[in-house]
């Protein structure tokens, strides 16, 4: 099929003759559906930010402060993030396995049977699956029964006059009659040019689409628990960065308490060390808010209610697994939200051929027929009988350009999604591009941020010393405190997005599902079971 189509003329010399071929042939008109070229055609064998020595950059640097000579040195290639070998591999199934992580298995399976938006696009897919049988019944002839029975009685003051060869006869007063009647009718259009069965093709691939979105929000729900999961270990982490910042404030008021009491220090070293304490003592409390609203977001994830479920605190600070990213060509295969994208492509250009059918008669065959009688006793007589049966055709001779306009819509439409299918597949090798890019260069920022660490907690002890020994005041140990507890939140922050960006990578390249987990058009139009269609109380 053509990307752009112009709209069908059909002058009235040329459908007849067409109109005849396809009465005898069952056609059906309308454009057929090829899958449009998309950038994954020309794809590179493998994503530019997978990290490999041409993107690594410069080496990190390592520095020994305790040479009288300080060198540099690399960072270890270990401390650098690295995709799964081989690079061709997929996840399957239960992705987020892969953290091995028994706490976060068991959230992600009761997510998955007690999440309400996962329930609700699983319903809005069986909503889809029924719309195709009600398409499918156009396709087979209406039957119809009306049984009747009625009785009237005529008014004492009418009278009825009847003529003979002989004279008049006057009839007056009451009289009654009635009517049993059995009738039996059956209808049928059948589907000459194509209507009916691209109307079924359009509700089979919307129900693909269904199926499709239901997959992408099943990832996109697995995927945010997952984030929340590791902002809830992380905040641990940083709570417990703060106790022991705590704690060590605490030790070091004592510290210079004591000092002033004996006269080797001042009170303002004392007022400044009670400040640094009081300021890690507030800083603590409101870490454990985001770990609150993280804690509440999950409850609502699995189905449960926030005000009866807790997360056990599990300071937590781990380093995101090799990931297998596959290689770009089959990424297409991969995103249901592509997925859902082609199959909208091609329910639109049915619907082409559904608008298209409307330039071609409609074939009608009816007959009905049955039984009728005033008495109940001679209803089943053969005399009794009625039928009537016959064809009709229906043409519209004009409508003032009404179907030109619906099959120039839905030729819009067609191509909207085009454009749509297209974006889709740039904006995921766009999402694989930033996740990888984000890990890689992640990576080395967590290293060398460790390696600052590192530097702080040896500036506070020097700091620490000298003031013990009276060389310098308290508040070079006050900015060494604070210098080590700011690169402490920002490793623990970084090792947290990193974790993140994880499972922002996983869901990129879309979790375990691939294409052929999609269901066929056949398979979408099987008859709900019981259990399918029963009533969710």
């Amino acid at each position: 099929m053509k990307e752009t189509m112009n709209t069908p003329r059909r002058s009235r010399t040329a459908a007849i003759p067409a109109a005849a071929l396809c009465l005898l042939a069952g056609c059906m008109v309308g454009p057929k559906y090829h899958t449009p070229a998309t950038v994954a055609a020309t794809a590179p064998p493998a994503y530019k930010e997978v990290p490999t020595a041409a993107n690594a950059g410069p080496p990190l640097i390592k520095t020994d402060m305790n040479a009288t000579n300080p060198q540099v040195a690399p960072v270890p290639a270990a401390a650098e993030w690295k995709v799964a070998d081989p690079q061709d591999a997929m996840l399957h199934g239960k992705w987020w396995e892969i953290f091995n992580d028994p706490d976060l298995n068991a959230l992600e399976d009761k997510l998955n049977i007690d999440n309400q938006t996962i329930k609700q696009y699983f319903e809005n897919f069986m909503t889809a699956r029924a719309l195709v049988g009600e398409a499918r019944s156009q396709l087979y002839p209406t039957l119809s029964a009306g049984p009747s029975y009625s009785r009237s009685e005529t008014s004492a003051n009418t009278s009825t006059f009847s003529t003979n060869g002989v004279g008049t006869t006057t009839t007056t007063g009451n009289r009654q009659t009635g009517i049993t009647e059995l009738p039996l009718s059956a209808s049928w259009e059948p589907d000459l040019f194509g209507r009916i069965r691209n109307t079924i093709r359009a509700d089979q691939y919307n129900a693909q689409v269904s199926a499709a979105d239901l997959e992408n929000e099943r990832l996109v729900e697995q995927a945010s628990l997952a984030q929340y999961f590791f902002e809830i270990r992380g905040q641990d982490a940083l709570e417990k960065i703060y106790t022991d910042t705590v704690a060590a404030d605490q030790e070091t008021l004592t510290l210079t308490t004591n000092l002033y009491e004996t006269g080797v220090d001042n009170e303002i070293s004392v007022v400044e060390a009670r400040n640094t304490l009081q300021n890690a003592q507030a800083a603590a409390i409101g870490i454990t808010t985001a770990r609150a609203q993280y804690e509440h977001a999950i409850a609502v994830l699995i189905g449960a209610n926030p005000s009866t479920f807790s997360i056990p605190v599990k300071p937590s600070l781990v380093n995101p697994p090799a990931v297998p990213v596959g290689v770009p060509s089959k990424l297409l295969e991969r995103r249901p939200d592509i997925a859902a994208a082609e199959r909208t492509m091609a329910e639109a250009n049915a619907q082409i051929g559904v608008a298209t059918a409307a330039y071609y008669p409609t074939l009608t065959l009816s007959a009905s027929g049955g039984l009728e009688s005033s008495t109940f006793k001679h209803l089943f007589d053969y005399a009794s009988r009625f039928w009537s049966i016959g064809p009709g055709v229906s043409e519209t001779i004009y409508d003032g350009g009404l179907r030109r306009a619906t099959v120039n819509q839905y030729i819009s439409t067609y191509n909207a999604d085009v454009a749509s299918y297209r974006q889709t597949v740039l904006t995921a090798f766009q999402q694989v591009e930033d996740d990888l890019s984000n890990l890689r260069i992640g990576s080395r920022q967590i290293a060398q941020q460790k390696e600052a660490q590192a530097s702080a907690e040896q500036y506070v002890q020097l700091a620490l010393d000298r003031y013990k020994l009276g060389l310098d005041p308290y508040s070079n140990v006050v900015i060494a405190q604070t210098t080590l507890l700011s690169d402490q939140q920002t490793a623990a922050t970084l090792q947290i997005q990193q974790m993140t960006y994880a499972v922002n990578l996983i869901q990129a390249l879309g979790g375990g599902w691939d294409e052929s987990q999609l269901p066929t058009p056949a398979q979408v139009s099987q008859k709900l079971t019981r259990a399918e269609a029963v009533i969710q109380q």
